[in-house]
């Protein structure tokens, strides 16, 4: 059977991810008949879950830098991953999570 290079889409981040002609002749040899759903990466901290390892570095999130600032709504610490300008208000978590519109759909 002749096979070629498929783009897929990861089920857990919604990346695009090449499953080569290679990766499916392998699979095929291993008696396999799903495409993989998640991307390589995905894959990694998953079964790193499984083991009770900890994730690779590309699947874990990013440490960012937050800065401190005042809470525009409540006058509480607010800790954000931006630096304030001055130009716009900022708020504490709580109070952005209050001030944004339901949109129907959950954040991950």
């Amino acid at each position: 059977m002749s096979y070629q290079d498929k783009t897929l889409t990861c089920v857990e981040c919604g990346n695009t991810f090449v499953f080569t002609a290679g990766e499916q002749e392998f699979h095929a040899s291993k008696g396999f008949t799903n495409e993989p759903k998640r991307c390589p990466d995905c894959r990694a901290a998953r079964r790193a879950r499984r083991e009770g390892e900890p994730a690779p570095a590309a699947a874990r999130p990013r440490d960012r830098e937050l800065y401190v600032a005042t809470c525009d709504r409540c006058g509480n610490e607010a800790r954000v991953p931006f630096q304030p300008r001055g130009d716009r208000p900022v708020y504490c978590s709580d109070c952005f999570r209050i001030m944004q519109p339901a949109t129907g759909r959950s954040r991950r």
